[in-house]
């Protein structure tokens, strides 16, 4: 049978696939206002430096810049970056704020994205990477890199 979910992504947060190492993901509902939703679908959203927060059993995103929707008159009265609840299971929510609390630990917006027509985000609980962890993956890059392309002057 086949798959009708229509996966439009909107937005990545590119930096953390660097920063982080990735170990559970989990797929959120996010409140949003309906200018927001309007920005949001023209592409006007950036999740650079966005984290995740566990205030009162509950988390919210900070951080994740949603400009103002041109054609709205009282621009500046928008919050650009206000402060945005998540929903999840309670169980992931309970898991996400003991792991959170760890050194190293911490929860991550990794990207932006339709489902049909609503707006989802994948949260992940991340790991910080060190420098010399950093310095490694780049290295390995490289070298994948430079083994394609020996493969392709053979082929």
């Amino acid at each position: 049978m086949k798959n009708n979910k229509n996966n439009d992504f909107i937005t990545k947060n590119k930096k953390a696939y660097f920063d982080y190492e990735i170990l559970n993901t989990y797929e959120a509902w996010i409140e949003l206002k309906w200018y927001e939703v309007k920005s949001i679908r023209q592409g006007h959203v950036n999740l650079k430096g966005s984290y995740i927060v566990v205030v009162n059993w509950e988390l919210y995103v900070k951080s994740m810049n949603v400009s103002p929707w041109k054609t709205l008159s009282n621009k500046t009265s928008i919050e650009a970056d206000r402060i945005r609840k998540i929903f999840l299971h309670k169980k992931d929510v309970l898991f996400l704020s003991w792991k959170s609390k760890e050194v190293w630990f911490s929860i991550i917006p990794l990207e932006l994205y339709f489902v049909w027509s609503l707006i989802k985000l994948r949260v992940w609980l991340a790991k910080w990477r060190k420098s010399y962890d950093k310095k490694q993956v780049l290295k390995e890059r490289t070298m994948d890199r430079e083994a394609k392309i020996a493969m392709k002057k053979y082929i």
